[in-house]
């Protein structure tokens, strides 16, 4: 069957979320419906729905007849999504049963690096922003538990705004990151448990590190 088109609503949605997670909409600003109904060329009435889902999930808080804030990234969040996103992905990876299954997650996550990699090369920093995402999320979802999984995205998603964008726009830090997952996919292949635990801590804090070295450059 083709595939829908998304409603008004979800493309205001999209729009927003993307504004909050790029930073181009930082903690503490305020929008309005109209403002994004303007940019969209959109009625209000889809925008307050878009909002008001940003609300329920967390991004934003609503002001009557004012607008709305974009909620600031909470003292501690950095550490307890890092801590939740190891819990997940060491578990995933924990949960395979047979070297088969770790060979086919691991050929999954090269090919994953592979594209990262070649957006890294045409300085695509949207794709190898979405590839990242992609190849965490390929682990959690290799441990079979859906919920899970769905949970790992909201994760990637709060982390995914707490690392400055210019992070991505470093080649070396960049390629770092690729190397990264290289590494963790070997490990996962090679049935290194201990080892890929060890190095996905590395990596998800050097993450998060690395992000807000970038923002204190930028000020």
């Amino acid at each position: 069957m083709p595939r829908s088109n998304p409603s008004a609503a979800d493309v205001a949605y999209r729009f927003v979320k993307d504004l909050i997670l790029s930073s181009q909409l930082p903690g503490g600003t305020m929008v309005s419906e109209g403002e994004i109904a303007g940019q969209l060329a959109l009625s209000r009435t889809p925008v307050r729905e878009a909002f008001l889902r940003l609300e329920s999930e967390g991004w934003l808080r609503l002001y009557p007849k004012r607008g709305a804030v974009v909620v600031p990234i909470a003292a501690g969040e950095a550490h307890a999504v890092i801590d939740a996103r190891l819990l997940l992905e060491v578990h995933a990876v924990q949960s395979l049963a047979t070297d088969a299954d770790r060979a086919r997650l691991r050929a999954d996550l090269v090919s994953l690096v592979a594209e990262q990699a070649a957006a890294l090369d045409c300085g695509d920093v949207d794709a190898y922003s979405r590839h990242d995402t992609a190849f965490h999320l390929a682990i959690v979802a290799a441990g079979g538990n859906a919920l899970l999984t769905s949970f790992s995205l909201t994760l990637s998603e709060r982390q995914h705004r707490m690392v400055a964008r210019s992070l991505w726009q470093d080649v070396e830090r960049a390629e770092a990151f690729v190397a990264g997952h290289e590494r963790l996919a070997d490990l996962i292949g090679a049935g290194d448990s201990d080892g890929f635990e060890a190095a996905l801590r590395r990596h998800l804090h050097d993450a998060h590190l690395t992000g807000r070295a970038a923002d204190a450059a930028s000020l």
